[in-house]
């Protein structure tokens, strides 16, 4: 395995990546579904939405639709789905406080704070996310891994999302590095993957689920794998 110890400045994805998004997201929908008293497995909800979800990520990446659109639909969709019947009132409710009580469980990925404390001994560690700045900035805190970061950048800064060169280029200029001397680390193969290949710098794919894919690329299945490359 090829190995990036001349790196200076690493860059993570934050959702999925360090993150652990669907544990922290089934907590949160438990919360918000026992509060409404909404007769609605968790577990079963989930097995929807989680692709849905992903699906509606991919489109407002590209700006095909709209982050108002993101958060009502992936919810909407699923409600069809399990055909429950639910009004359009409080599927807006119920995507606002989810936002607000997703940061309060903070699941990271087994090794998380390992290799952060370890690659920080070596490495400037900064955040690129197309996540919501606010959303962003909560887990962050209450994971307790923001002081691991130098800088962080999201779509909201950057005025583009991942894989749009633009943000990789705000996120090298805000911590003012060179393309030769970063790499990015993050779990989607086009936002993070071919988003910082195509703009000129290294990356690593984190395969959690152990995905099979065809393309030639560096890639983990665990964090602390980082620590063998770099």
């Amino acid at each position: 395995m090829k190995t990036f110890q001349h790196k200076k400045h690493i860059f993570f994805d934050l959702d999925h990546t360090l993150w652990d998004f669907d544990k922290n997201s089934a907590f949160a929908f438990d919360v918000i579904f026992k509060k409404h008293n909404l007769e609605v497995s968790v577990v079963e909800f989930l097995e929807h939405y989680i692709p849905r979800n992903h699906h509606y990520w991919k489109l407002y990446q590209v700006n095909q639709i709209s982050h108002e659109d993101l958060r009502y639909f992936r919810l909407k969709d699923v409600f069809d789905v399990l055909d429950f019947t639910i009004s359009d009132k409080m599927i807006h409710q119920l995507s606002e406080d989810y936002i607000t009580h997703l940061p309060d469980n903070n699941l990271l990925f087994d090794g998380a704070i390992e290799v952060l404390s370890y690659l920080n001994e070596n490495y400037h560690l900064h955040i690129i996310t197309n996540g919501f700045s606010e959303v962003q900035g909560r887990k962050l805190k209450n994971s307790n891994i923001e002081h691991f970061f130098q800088t962080i950048t999201n779509s909201e800064m950057a005025g583009v999302k991942k894989p749009h060169p633009n943000i990789f280029e705000f996120a090298l200029s805000l911590a003012n590095a060179s393309k030769e001397e970063s790499i990015m680390i993050g779990d989607s193969l086009e936002a993070d993957i071919e988003g910082a290949l195509s703009y000129g710098i290294d990356a690593v794919y984190f395969n959690e689920q152990n995905t099979n894919i065809q393309k030639q690329i560096h890639q983990v299945n665990h964090l602390l794998e980082l620590k063998n490359i770099l």
